[in-house]
C-alpha cells in the first residue's frame, strides 16, 4: 500500500513524540511491504511563530490530501489564553475543515503498569474502555461575546450532530461487549435533554442488540474512579469529553499512554496523544511516546485499513512495556528517555513480525 501520512509535531514535547510515532510506521512499512510518505508541516504555536497563523493554509492543504495525519501536541505559555492568536485555534480549524467530528480514546490497562495507577490493583483490573467524544459542535464551537464586566459562551447542539456521533459509538460497540453509556446533564441542561433523547431514539432503531444507560456527567466522573470496569462505549458531548477522558486517563497509570483517533464520515483520521505539549519537560528527551505510538497504530487500523500491521504495534508496545522500557512518569528507578522507548517498540516489532 501507497499512504501519505502528514505528521504535524506542534509544540513542546510534540516533535519529540510525533517524531518516534513516524519511526514506527516506517518500520512498519518496511516490514510489511508499504510505502509511507511522511511529510512534516507546522501547527500550533510553532505555526504561529512561522507564519502568524496556528493553521497556516500549506499545513491545511497537506493534510486534505494526505490520507492520515499523525499529530503531536501544541500549546505552552508563550501563547497564553489571552494571547490573540492561540495554538488551540490552529487543532480546531482543522477537526473542522476537515469534518473529524468524533474522537476515540481507549483506555486500557496494562497488568505491569497496574501500580502506577493512583487506583488499587482490583479496582483498575481489566479495565477496557472507549470514549467517543463529539468533536465539533457544544460549547467550544458556540458563540462567544465578553464585556468588561460578563462573559458568554454558547453551547448548541443539532440533532444530526448528536446522531452521527451516537451511530459511531454503535458501530464500536458492537464490536465491542455491546454496552453504550450516553453522558450527559439532562437535570440541568437543554442540550442534555436533546442529546438523551436522540440517543435513546438512534439506539433503540439502529443498535437493538446493544443495551443503553444514561448517566449524568457527574455520576459518571465518579463511576470512573469506583468501578471503571463497568464501562465499555461512553458516548459524550464535547466538553465532558474532553474534561472525562483526562480522568480516565490516570486509570491507566500516565496521560502519557493513551491514544486517540478524530473521525468523520471518510478513512481520513488525526491520531495523537491525548497528553499536552508538556513545556516543562520539552527538548529532554524524556517525553513518553506509547501514546503517540499507539495512535499510529489507530491510524493503521481506521484510516489505511492495515488490521494486523495495527495490532503487531499494539503488541510491540506491550512487549516493550513489559520487557521494563519505562519512561519517567512510569516508573521512579530505571526510566528510559523517549527515543529508547520507541527504540524496544521497534525492537519488538521486529521481532514480533520475524
Amino acid at each position: 500500500m501507497k499512504a501519505l501520512i502528514a505528521v504535524l509535531g506542534g509544540d513542546g514535547i510534540g516533535p519529540e513524540v510525533a517524531r518516534q510515532g513516524a519511526r514506527v510506521l516506517g518500520v512498519v512499512g518496511e516490514l510489511f511491504g508499504h510505502a509511507f510518505d511522511m511529510p512534516e508541516a507546522p501547527v500550533g504555536g510553532a505555526a504561529i511563530d512561522a507564519t502568524g497563523e496556528p493553521l497556516p493554509a500549506a499545513t491545511l492543504a497537506l493534510c486534505r490530501e494526505a490520507d492520515a495525519i499523525l499529530f503531536g501536541a501544541i500549546g505552552g505559555p508563550r501563547w497564553g489564553p489571552s494571547a490573540p492568536v492561540r495554538p488551540e485555534q490552529g487543532l480546531l480549524a482543522l477537526r473542522k475543515a476537515l469534518g473529524l467530528f468524533a474522537n476515540l480514546r481507549p483506555v486500557a490497562v496494562n497488568e505491569r503498569l497496574a501500580a502506577a495507577s493512583p487506583l488499587k490493583p482490583e479496582i483498575v483490573k481489566g479495565v477496557d474502555l472507549l470514549v467517543v467524544r463529539e468533536l465539533t459542535g457544544g460549547i467550544y464551537f458556540g458563540e462567544k461575546r465578553r464585556t468588561a464586566d460578563a462573559a458568554f459562551d454558547a453551547c448548541t447542539y443539532t440533532v444530526a450532530e448528536v446522531e452521527r456521533v451516537v451511530r459511531m459509538a454503535g458501530r464500536l460497540a458492537r464490536g465491542r461487549r455491546k454496552k453504550i453509556t450516553s453522558v450527559d446533564k439532562a437535570n440541568v441542561l437543554e442540550t442534555s435533554r436533546l442529546w438523551r433523547e436522540v440517543a435513546e431514539r438512534v439506539v433503540r432503531a439502529e443498535f437493538s442488540d446493544c443495551t443503553l444507560e444514561h448517566q449524568l456527567v457527574d455520576s459518571c466522573a465518579m463511576q470512573l474512579v469506583r468501578r471503571p470496569g463497568d464501562f465499555d462505549v461512553i458516548v459524550t458531548e464535547n466538553m465532558f469529553g474532553d474534561i472525562l477522558t483526562d480522568e480516565a486517563s490516570v486509570v491507566a497509570g500516565s496521560i502519557g499512554l493513551l491514544p486517540s483517533a478524530s473521525l468523520g464520515e471518510g478513512r481520513l483520521g488525526l491520531y495523537e496523544p491525548i497528553h499536552g505539549s508538556a513545556p516543562d519537560i520539552a527538548g529532554k528527551g524524556v517525553a513518553n511516546p506509547y501514546g503517540t505510538i499507539l495512535s499510529a497504530a489507530m491510524l493503521l487500523r481506521h484510516s489505511l485499513g492495515l488490521e494486523a500491521e495495527a495490532r503487531a504495534v499494539e503488541q510491540a508496545v506491550e512487549s516493550a512495556i513489559e520487557g521494563g522500557a519505562l519512561t519517567p512518569d512510569l516508573t521512579s528507578a530505571g526510566a528510559v528517555g523517549t527515543a529508547e522507548a520507541g527504540a524496544a517498540v521497534i525492537a519488538a516489532l521486529r521481532a514480533g513480525v520475524r
